[in-house]
Order: C-alpha cells, then structure tokens, then sequence
C-alpha cells in the first residue's frame, strides 16, 4: 500500500510520541541502504535481552529486529549494554527511492501518525549538540599496536583489527542525537533500536550479512583512508591491500562452513567506496546455504573484519591486548524479514545507557607495515563524524 511521505526523521519522532502515549515499545529504525530502500521502520518493537545464538531466526511476526555482541569480554570491564537483544513485530514500513512509504502488515499510516501525534519538521534535530567525549587511552592503543606487531614477526598472526573505547554523555535525547547525526554523515548501513536497556545509534557503512533466501553475500571493509585524500592512494597500499585480501580469504572460510560445497566465490575484490569522513576498500564474497539466519551467523560471527587471520587465535590475543571490552562494537544488528536477512558489522556504533553514558569503539587493522601513530590517527578519523569532524574535542 503506498502512503504519504513525511521524512524518515519527521515520522520517527511522531512514532515515539505515540508510543510514549499508547504505552507500547517504541520504534526501531534503519536508514540507508536495507532492504532496497531508503529506509525501513519497524513502528513499534519490544527489544529485550536474549540469548545470543537465537537473535534472529524464526519468530511469529513479520519482522525480527535485533543486536548480537562482540562475545569476548574482559574481566572487570562488563559492557555497557546487553549481551543481544531481540523483538519481534507485525508491522513495517518501507520508504521507497520513489519517496513514498509502503506499509506492512498491520503498520500505521505515516501521515496520520504525524497529524496526530506531531513530529515537527526534523530541523530541530540540525541543532542537537554532539555527545561530550573524555580522552581515550591512546597508550593502551599504541602499546596493543607494538605487541600485534611482535605477535605478527613471530608467526602467531598475519594481521588482528585492534579497538579502542571513547567515553561520553549523551546532552541531548539519544533520538536527536541520533537524528543529527544521520543527517549530517548519513551512513549505508545506520539504525537506531531502543529499549529499557538503553540505546543503540549505529552509522556503520559495512554489510555483514545480506541474505535474500538461499542466497548471502558478505562485504568485509579492509582499508582506510582519510576523505580528503585521493582514495586511489588505497589500491597503492600494499598494507591495505594486503589488509584487505587475508579478510576475504576469512571471509570465504567462514561462509565455506555452511554453504553448499562449490558456492563461495569472491564477486567483488578491493571496491573503493566512501563513508563518513573516509574511504574504504570492500570485496565482497557470496555462496548459497539451507540453514537458517542464526546457524549463519554463528558460523561466521564474529565478522571477519574485526577479528584478524587466523581467527581463533587472533580473539585469543586482542583479548589480553585490548583493556576493554568491545561490548556491541564488532557485534552485528540487523533484522530479517522471513527468507531475508541484513546485518551490519556494529563499527561507528554508539552504544547509550539510560542515564546518558554513552560509548564509541573504533579501531583497524594492523599488518606487518603498521605504525601505532598512523593506526590512532586511523581511529580518530573513524570517530571524528560524532564531533563534527576536525581536531578531536580533547586535544
């Protein structure tokens, strides 16, 4: 059914001021590029805290929305938000690239939720201040970096993505600041989920998983680049390249786990694409499979491109080299709809707590040809979208 077009921003609001009205859950959003669309709102979900090898298969409503975490954790350091979280629900709405919105099972119509319920015309959230964030740990960054580096001349790994944490506050409602910030570094793969637990504002530009049936492609981000450098410097590195190509080999075993025997191929290799604030390399790998979504993701979770090659043993090291635990950054969130199903690798993900905490992991991949200045420097870039780019806000 094709209805009227208020924005994605404009409905999203009217939607939480009629869940805060009704007293039901509120809605989950994504933006971007998911499922054809420009966007994709689930009007009302109820996301509550699940266990992480069942988030998103099954379910008797039409759509599963969910969030699993990156599963090693650092003792002393428990993460700011669940685990995984799951809901489902009986109503979508879809925003077409013809700028009309189609509903879905028993999802409202946009326009009368907006006379009703309001909405405003989305410029309020251009003036939401961005988070405040205190200083990382740049020594336990560089110190991590010089050990990968060791670990990688002794033969323990060929390359690991090492992370580090920012620490912030919310100053304004987690919907604005999400709002502002999707407006001003709209992102392929953003979303924003809420529930009890707190909330996620996601603006990743990596796909983890596209499934549509039997068919699942995965496109790991290898490589990085600051926006205002010539992005064909990226396909000159070595180190980027090399970065690049050891992630789709990964990625090819991960998918080799469960598909069909002769159907993993690499369809896409080392595609410049940009992102906020930067450039990436991306490949992509693609197969055919008869589980189901969770029996996928296990099997390929966590996603390549945060972990490093080989992949066990790269886990077992981050974890004595990073102090913190990633909590959802390098998890995955996303929704299935039936056959199909989308996840994004949580990377430029904030992650809200209740009272206004908020966290931001960024990090990279660190090859033989890294160096710890240019590796910080790589996760600043990352992260500069949340301050509006330039100098980082402690320095």
């Amino acid at each position: 059914m094709l209805l009227d077009t208020p924005t994605a921003a404009v409905l999203l609001h009217a939607l939480h001021a009629r869940a805060r009205a009704l007293g039901v859950p509120p809605p989950a959003a994504f933006l971007g590029d998911w499922r054809g669309s420009a966007a994709v709102i689930v009007p009302s979900v109820a996301l509550r805290p699940a266990p992480p090898a069942r988030v998103f298969s099954g379910g008797a409503g039409l759509v599963v929305v969910g969030f699993r975490s990156f599963p090693d954790v650092v003792a002393g350091d428990p993460p700011l938000l669940p685990t995984a979280v799951r809901g489902e629900a009986t109503g979508l709405l879809t925003l077409g690239r013809d700028g009309a919105w189609r509903a879905w099972g028993d999802a409202p119509d946009p326009a009368a939720v907006v006379r009703e319920y309001g909405g405003g015309s989305g410029d309020d959230d251009e003036a939401a201040p961005p988070p405040r964030w205190a200083a990382p740990d740049r020594d336990a960054h560089r110190a991590a970096v010089v050990d990968c580096l060791e670990a990688i001349r002794a033969g323990e790994v060929y390359q690991a993505c090492l992370s580090t944490r920012l620490d912030g506050r919310l100053r304004a409602d987690a919907l604005a600041t999400f709002l502002s910030l999707a407006r001003r570094a709209p992102a392929a793969r953003s979303a924003y989920l809420e529930g009890p637990w707190g909330a996620v504002l996601a603006f990743s530009p990596e796909e983890y998983l596209v499934r549509a049936g039997d068919r699942v492609r995965t496109s790991p981000i290898k490589g990085t680049l600051p926006a205002h450098r010539d992005p064909a410097e990226l396909l000159a590195s070595g180190k980027d390249v090399a970065e690049n190509i050891m992630i789709v080999d990964l990625a090819r075993n991960d998918l080799g786990r469960v598909a069909e025997v002769g159907s993993v191929t690499v369809t896409d290799l080392l595609a410049v694409r940009p992102a906020p604030g930067v450039h990436h390399l991306v490949s992509t790998v693609e197969a055919r499979t008869a589980v189901d979504h969770d029996a996928l993701v296990s099997a390929t979770f966590p996603p390549a491109s945060v972990t490093g090659t080989p992949k066990e043993r790269a886990r077992e090291l981050i974890a004595g080299w990073e102090p913190r635990s990633r909590g959802l950054h390098c998890g995955a969130y996303g929704l299935a709809v039936g056959p199909d199903l989308e996840l994004a690798v949580a990377i430029r993900t904030l992650e809200a707590a209740p009272d206004g905490r908020v966290e931001l992991g960024v990090g990279g991949g660190i090859t033989i040809d890294s160096r710890p200045h240019d590796e910080w420097d790589e996760c600043l870039h990352k992260a500069a979208f949340t301050w509006g780019g330039g100098p980082a806000p402690w320095s």
